[in-house]
């Protein structure tokens, strides 16, 4: 499997700026969904009758802005997490690559998995302070702004408290990898044919398909992550966590005790649901700031379209364009000067 690249058509700040718009677009868009998901995880009094009955208990509670909590936070991770995945990404897939410059597939998702790992440990107490401000209260909230949770968790809880669960994020990239290589290696079956000829909208439901799998293992690890980042002696109702316990062993024991094994998987509806429009918006957001960017850099007629402008090299850097237009220009004013005096 060839590594994709980047489009040397776009500088890198305009390459962040596309990512960092369609990440803050998508995420924003579906933050209710991720709200009753974490609520779900946790399993405070707004998700005991169901899925649907949550968004009406949680308006009717807090109102309409409540499914927004701790959007904040979370779209101020966003850049952090993506920089250091990527970075991580590119050194593991050059660890994992051939003599040749390839990586298989398997190798391939490896080194996502780590790279996510990387990322998710560095910038884990972004999410702790998330899940803190969407179980709060917000009608009256324990926590006031991303700043005063900070403060308050790691002088009243300790530094340690930033952390609580953090293994789980390990161990839930084991059946993540698991899932998305057991996707992937059936791919060919699933379209009956190779997957060098798969269009666009097969690999976007490709894209989905594995995500949906690979979360569904790894949720039970991200339910018991959740609850144990929201339990909290500061909080109402210890953060109205469904069960009580001390470590991750004796969470995972008392939710299949008192709740049953299926309780592990609660929230998941959310987040299944979330995946299609998560990724649609941001991949439509990104391709059209990214033709945004290759029509303001003189490479194709219309930001509306990907048709190119005839007789301009693909395959130049930005500046290399504007030097080549820059030399026809000076170029053709030297002829037209020629042929006046001439």
């Amino acid at each position: 499997m060839a590594v994709g690249r980047r489009d040397v058509r776009m500088t890198c700040w305009q390459g962040l700026v596309c990512g960092g718009l369609a990440g803050l677009s998508s995420r924003s868009a579906t933050c209710p969904l991720d709200v009753v998901k974490v609520l779900s995880q946790v399993g405070t009094f707004h998700t005991k009758r169901g899925f649907l009955r949550t968004f009406q208990l949680l308006y009717e509670a807090e109102g309409l802005r409540a499914f927004w909590k701790g959007n904040c936070i979370a779209c101020a991770r966003l850049f952090p997490y993506s920089t250091v995945q990527l970075s991580a990404y590119n050194k593991f897939v050059d660890l994992f690559m051939d003599d040749f410059g390839r990586i298989s597939h398997c190798s391939a998702i490896v080194a996502g998995s780590l790279a996510g790992i990387v990322a998710a440990i560095l910038t884990y107490p972004t999410e702790v302070i998330e899940t803190r401000l969407i179980i709060q209260d917000s009608t009256d909230p324990t926590y006031r702004g991303i700043t005063h949770t900070f403060h308050t968790i790691y002088s009243k809880e300790g530094f340690s408290a930033l952390y609580r669960g953090a293994s789980l994020t390990i161990l839930g990239a084991i059946p993540f990898s698991a899932g998305s290589f057991l996707v992937y290696i059936n791919l060919d079956n699933l379209w009956r044919k190779p997957s060098v000829k798969f269009t666009a909208l097969q690999n976007f439901a490709n894209g989905c398909l594995a995500a949906g799998v690979a979360q569904t293992l790894s949720f039970p690890f991200e339910t018991v992550k959740r609850k144990m980042q929201a339990q909290s002696p500061l909080l109402p109702h210890y953060g109205g966590v469904d069960v009580h316990f001390t470590g991750i062993v004796e969470c995972f024991k008392q939710i299949i005790k008192t709740k049953g094994i299926l309780s592990l998987w609660n929230g998941l509806t959310a987040n299944l649901i979330k995946i299609v429009p998560y990724y649609g918006l941001m991949f439509s957001i990104f391709e059209f700031c990214k033709r945004a960017c290759l029509y303001k850099n003189g490479y194709i007629v219309s930001p509306l379209s990907y048709q190119l402008i005839p007789g301009v090299d693909q395959s130049l850097r930005p500046q290399e364009l504007r030097s080549v237009i820059r030399g026809k220009n000076f170029e053709t004013k030297n002829a037209l000067g020629n042929k006046w005096w001439g």
